[in-house]
């Protein structure tokens, strides 16, 4: 059984800054891409921030600059540093990893956070 555990939301003033935590546990043969996604009150998730295996990252054009993402592999944990953070960027963030069960079967699955509310005001 496959858990992705979050941590570290809250609440930021304007121009802080938060790290977020997502920590994989279970029987897990890979750990393939993970990523972060977002959804605010109202609106659509949407993709935040990835990180392959390899370490290659992907961001959301209004988080460039601001948001890193990290991984640690032995820890199978995901980060995502917040800097600079902006009333927008309130929203609910969930953690996304893709991972592969079993050696026999090189099937990936996707598995989710159960989310961490980040709300940024002053």
């Amino acid at each position: 059984q496959v858990q992705l555990v979050e941590s570290g939301g809250g609440l930021a003033q304007p121009g802080g800054s938060l790290r977020l935590s997502c920590a994989a546990s279970g029987s897990i043969f890979s750990l393939n891409a993970m990523g972060w996604y977002r959804q605010a009150p109202g609106k659509q998730r949407e993709l935040v921030a990835t990180i392959t295996r390899g370490g290659s990252t992907n961001y959301v054009d209004s988080v460039k600059g601001r948001f890193t993402i990290s991984r640690d592999s032995a820890k199978k944990t995901v980060y995502l540093q917040m800097n600079s953070l902006k009333p927008e960027d309130t929203a609910v963030y969930y953690c996304n990893a893709l991972i592969v069960l079993s050696r026999l079967s090189l099937q990936e699955y996707a598995y989710w956070g159960q989310g961490t509310q980040v709300t940024v005001s002053s």
